[in-house]
């Protein structure tokens, strides 16, 4: 399909301006910066480029102003002859893509439609995986690679790094396993190379229907490490579990803010006559429940990531598996396993603020327990100081999920 669109703008200075090329569209925008996570593309505003959490605007003549049209042009460029995609936007209102424009970038692309049109966001996926060291993650998460079996989960909001967590991840086991490792994503985000592991990466709806299916076909395919994009159903959730159970390491993610809410939103998938079972094989399936936030940096260069680690232990087990009680709680767990590798959001919350890399303001802002971090706080930093504008620096793949 051609990757040019034809511009529909009324005014009478332009009556036949040339088709734009989405490419050199797509190229403007990601030269703003290199710091670029999205690019939005929606009715009635021009192209905007999402910088270290702000929009702004990229000038590019003769679409100041997208129109119903464009933005339906745009559409219909990503999804190309993707059949699936197509009946997908028209029967659900929105899909998940990728694009790529070869040898400048990859997109995670969600086209939607709102108010009878339709909009786009595209996440922008670096061009290689990044490497464990280049994301500030915690060093005992290195041992995920020596594991041999369970799950590993790695949770957050949208935008978090969830996703780039787990291609540093896997990205590491390439380099220094010989495995074979299936991915299962929705869509394909990082691209892997073979390297000394064997890596097969399907995509939904192109590859197969399902996370489930997907899952329940790599159980057959001898995969030493499985990773499923989302664990969003109680059936994937289950076969995961399985998995696990039978001598697997599961990758996956979960959209919940901390550990312990992970727990709750996996047990209360399931009928409450099921609950004990359910917590019994969890307890004894996770190995790591990682959760992320990204802070703003206190010197406005891009952002830091907070990272609570709650490890599998013969005390987390017991919570799990009988469930959290006042004094036993798994907070309480990662609160006091620090020598163990375990942390929580707001004691990293709290070091970061005293060694001054975000502010107090912010911090307490995205803290689990606001009132808790500010007694811990005491007096620290009671006035909270202007952020200083903000200075060009390399860019961070902490900038990107």
């Amino acid at each position: 399909m051609s990757t040019t669109l034809e511009t529909q703008n009324p005014e009478p200075a332009t009556p036949n301006p040339a088709p734009l090329n989405l490419v050199r569209v797509l190229q403007q925008m990601l030269a703003v910066s290199d710091k670029v996570s999205d690019l939005i593309f929606s009715p009635g505003r021009p192209p905007q480029v999402e910088l270290v959490s702000k929009l702004q605007p990229v000038p590019i003549p003769g679409i100041e102003k997208l129109t119903p049209g464009q933005t339906l042009a745009i559409a219909k460029i990503i999804i190309g002859d993707n059949a699936k995609a197509a009946e997908g936007l028209d029967t659900l209102g929105s899909i998940d893509v990728s694009f790529s424009l070869p040898g400048i970038n990859r997109f995670r692309v969600n086209i939607f439609k709102q108010r009878g049109t339709h909009a786009i966001v595209m996440r922008v996926i670096p061009t290689r995986p990044p490497r464990f060291e280049e994301l500030g993650l915690p060093k005992q998460l290195l041992e995920i690679v020596e594991l041999k079996n369970g799950i590993v989960l790695v949770t957050g909001p949208t935008g978090s790094g969830k996703s780039s967590t787990l291609a540093a991840v896997i990205d590491l086991i390439n380099e220094t396993k010989f495995y074979h490792i299936v991915t299962i994503e929705d869509p394909i985000e990082f691209l892997h190379m073979h390297k000394n592991s064997t890596i097969h990466q399907r995509e939904l709806y192109s590859d197969t229907p399902n996370f489930a299916l997907a899952l329940r076909a790599a159980l057959r395919q001898a995969p030493k490490v499985i990773l499923v994009g989302e664990m969003r159903d109680r059936e994937t959730m289950e076969v995961a579990m399985e998995a696990a159970e039978t001598g697997h390491l599961v990758l996956s993610t979960l959209h919940t803010i901390d550990a312990a809410k992970t727990v709750e939103r996996i047990i209360g998938v399931f009928p409450k006559n099921e609950e004990q079972i359910i917590r019994t094989r969890l307890a004894q399936s996770f190995r790591y429940i990682i959760s992320q936030r990204l802070l703003p940096r206190i010197d406005a260069n891009g952002r830091v990531a907070v990272v609570e680690v709650l490890k599998a232990t013969s005390r987390t087990r017991e919570y799990i598996e009988r469930g959290e009680t006042e004094g036993k709680s798994l907070v309480d767990a990662m609160e006091q396993g620090e020598t163990e590798g375990m942390q929580t959001f707001d004691g990293q919350i709290e070091k970061l603020i005293r060694g001054g890399v975000v502010s107090k303001e912010d911090g307490l802002a995205y803290a689990s327990n606001y009132g808790n971090l500010l007694l811990r706080l005491g007096e620290f930093g009671e006035a909270v100081k202007p952020k200083p504008k903000p200075q060009a620096k390399p860019q961070s793949m902490l900038d990107r999920e």
